[in-house]
């Protein structure tokens, strides 16, 4: 079962021509408009890139050439550690090396260049050994040298100042015209390190912007997994986690990536990176700090990177099919597996043990965790009962009672689990060594794997970890995964499952996001007032130019005009105050609903104007609305995030938004299917379903507002910097969904 298969990348972006507010916009989002193909470089309609190359690191990880700038072999100094780990490894890497120094004639017996310019060849590699590498940028490009590597430390992780420094250095980098690529600053040596060459089958790619937390993934290459790659990208002045994430799922012996990450440096070219790692099905799993203020805190004054709001980093990677797991250990199990282990066959997982207690309890977190353990058929639950005796559970879990396990029944028993086409893995968790039982077990669960395209995992729970059935046995074999825990097990399926799940689907967003303005985008503009907020009645305004529906409405400045609105628009009415200040009209008494006659109408002017004028509020009229109460009541929208740019949420609306806090975040670009997907990942999603005798809810018209305003968030981003539609009424099935209340606030 274990090995990896992955696709080949699919190119050619796609572009389609919106018009918002009518029939056509809809075909474009939900894919019936036509589509030309795109060009490098392409741009959307927000101005962010569509298109990310993938950057040509062949020279950076096995170059032919190498420059060690400052080498050193003046023992007790730190360029001589490091002068001499770095001729170790291009012996090992079949580079040649060249020392430069502008005192020094040679180091460790090789002639030693004063300069770059000095040297008998040109480099594809200059490691920096220097405290400022800023002034060598120029002799880089001039000497074309195509990567540099520096170390040095002092930049944004210090604070303003060495972040200016390091700004001053990434500019000077971008500003040369000879390609010229640098890793770093505040990077290491992790990138030179001695990787195993005796080791087979698809690897892992290691990128890391602390080295030290790269340590576990490395050191799997002692247990036999093998890894290709390790890019320590420091504080990421150039290249970063986005160029190697982009890099590594085009390279054939990568099975999966592997990073763990304490800030993104741009978050377009992230999800560009990501992209491109589901087209190719080579799954990303990624620790990624900064949960916590604390951590995120501690995260910004190690690396110097920007930490994006966690919400929006996690709804980015799982809308991109980044996996991201919390430990260092589980970064370490759930690469190995997906590295190793082909597509499923089936998404049902069986669980065998030799222990009631122990199934139940796997079965338990397997199925908390969303995994799937399907009753296996009477038949086979028959069939099972042969070897095992009758009193005990076939159903799933399948519990053997032990004895079964040590002899010549095992090995049937897991073949006839393995033999159901509704399962697609097989866990075996072992407790604790129990030899010689344990060790046949173990010795059947491996040969099986090597007869089945069928995942079979083994949860080995011993805390010592030096038994043979373990060490030989287990961690011999290449076929199967081993874990030492229930929970990474779980993590590791579980994202095995969704991966595959994932990229079996995948369309990128890119391909179809909108690149021209549409006409909706040129009646917004009259709408905006910059540094204002909008009041109510613009900001439906502005939800009427993207076609959003809202109530029928008249804007009225005396009491008479209020009870003439008030027949044209239908008994009942409701009345609130309009103004570019108000927020919470509600807790100000500004609202006034089920009015149903003409004096309630002009009681309600009297009292709403006289309360405006208490707070000192400014109005610019009273809100005459049609008033429309059967309905699911949802928020809906958009928002500024600093690393990712405009975002889109979707949750639970009315007036306890904020103490519900049941809410799901996009980032656009993004189809249909992850419209609908946000819904469902609602606590609230089976109010729109229907419940306790409710119909069920216009889903469909819901689904259209979200990319409605996804348009809305592309095409204004730069101009509106909050839309809050609060509530979104959403009407029972074929009746639509109506803008009850909008906030809008410009830039």
């Amino acid at each position: 079962m274990l090995g990896s298969t992955h696709g080949t990348l699919t190119s050619g972006l796609r572009t389609r021509v919106v018009a918002c507010g009518d029939e056509s916009w809809s075909a474009a989002v939900h894919g019936s408009a036509p589509h030309a193909t795109a060009t490098p470089g392409d741009l959307d309609v927000s101005g962010r890139p569509l298109h990310a190359p993938v950057p040509d690191l062949d020279r950076l990880f096995r170059p032919e050439s190498v420059a060690v700038v400052g080498a050193s072999d003046t023992e007790g100094r730190p360029n001589t550690g490091i002068t001499r780990q770095l001729l170790s490894w291009a012996e090992r890497v079949g580079a040649r090396l060249h020392p430069v120094h502008p005192t020094r004639e040679s180091v460790f017996g090789l002639p030693c260049a004063p300069s770059l310019s000095a040297l008998p060849e040109p480099v594809d590699l200059a490691v920096l050994l220097v405290k400022d590498p800023l002034p060598l940028v120029g002799e880089l490009a001039d000497c074309k040298v195509r990567f540099a590597v520096t170390f040095a430390s002092g930049f944004a992780e210090t604070g303003a100042e060495g972040a200016a420094a390091q700004a001053r250095l990434a500019a000077a980098v971008a500003a040369t015209d000879s390609g010229l690529r640098l890793l770093g600053p505040n990077t290491n040596l992790n990138a030179f390190e001695e990787f195993r060459n005796d080791l087979e089958g698809p690897a892992i790619a290691l990128i890391t912007q602390s080295g030290h937390q790269g340590r576990p993934v490395f050191s799997l290459q002692q247990i036999g997994i093998r890894l290709s790659h390790w890019a320590p990208t420091g504080n990421e002045a150039d290249l970063e986690t986005a160029d190697f994430i982009s890099y590594f799922s085009s390279r054939p012996e990568v099975g999966a990536i592997a990073a763990y990450i304490e800030g993104l440096k741009d978050g377009r070219s992230f999800l560009l990176a990501a992209d491109r790692a589901a087209r190719n099905k080579v799954p990303v799993v990624a620790v990624k700090v900064g949960r916590t203020e604390t951590g995120a805190r501690t995260a910004a004054s190690h690396t110097g990177k920007l930490t994006g709001a966690d919400d929006v980093v996690d709804a980015a990677m799982r809308q991109y099919g980044v996996i991201r797991v919390d430990g260092l250990d589980e970064l370490q199990d759930t690469a190995t597996l997906l590295a190793r282990a082909q597509r499923p066959t089936a998404d049902g997982v069986a669980v065998y043990s030799i222990s009631g207690g122990t199934g139940a309890h796997f079965a338990d977190l397997a199925t908390a965790a969303g995994l799937r353990l399907p009753a296996l058929s009477a038949a086979k639950q028959a069939e099972l009962h042969t070897w095992i005796p009758d009193h005990l559970s076939v159903v799933n879990p399948v519990d053997n009672g032990g004895h079964p396990a040590g002899d010549w029944r095992g090995r049937k028993i897991i073949d006839a689990i393995l033999a159901d086409p509704a399962v697609g893995v097989l866990i075996c968790p072992i407790t604790g060594p129990f030899p010689p039982m344990s060790d046949r077990l173990a010795r059947d669960l491996a040969e099986a794997a090597e007869t089945t395209d069928k995942l079979i995992c083994v949860v080995w729970g011993s805390p010592v970890g030096t038994e043979a059935a373990y060490r030989e046995t287990l961690l011999g074999s290449s076929r199967l995964a081993t874990f030492r825990t229930f929970g990474n097990c779980v993590t590791a399926v579980r994202a095995y499952l969704d991966h595959h799940r994932f990229v079996r689907g995948y369309q990128s967003p890119f391909d179809d996001a909108p690149r021209t303005p549409s006409p909706s985008f040129r009646k917004a503009q009259a709408l905006m007032r910059p540094g204002e907020q909008l009041s109510e009645h613009a900001a439906k305004q502005l939800l009427r130019a993207y076609g959003i529906r809202v109530p029928r409405e008249q804007l009225v400045t005396s009491a008479a005009a209020a009870v003439r609105s008030a027949a044209q628009v239908g008994y009942p009415v409701v009345m609130k105050a309009s103004g570019r200040q108000l927020v919470h009209k509600t807790e100000l008494g500004l609202v006034k609903v089920g009015l149903t006659s003409a004096s309630q109408v002009r009681d309600a002017y009297r009292e709403l104007t006289d309360i405006a004028a208490y707070e000192g509020v400014g109005l610019d009229g009273v809100l005459v609305c049609q008033m429309i109460e059967r309905g699911v009541e949802m928020v809906v929208g958009m928002g500024h995030d600093a690393l990712f740019g405009p975002t889109v949420t979707v949750g639970l609306g009315g007036v306890l938004v904020e103490v519900l806090g049941d809410a799901t975040v996009r980032v656009p670009p993004f189809g249909e299917p992850d419209a609908r997907a946000m819904l469902t990942e609602l606590r609230g999603h089976p109010l729109l379903e229907g419940v306790r005798g409710a119909p069920p809810a216009d889903v469909d018209a819901l689904v259209e507002v979200i990319l409605r305003i996804q348009r809305m968030a592309l095409e204004l981003g730069d101009t509106l910097s909050e839309l809050d539609i609060n509530p979104l009424m959403v009407l029972p099935r074929g009746q639509g969904a109506v803008a009850l209340d909008a906030l809008a606030i410009c830039r």
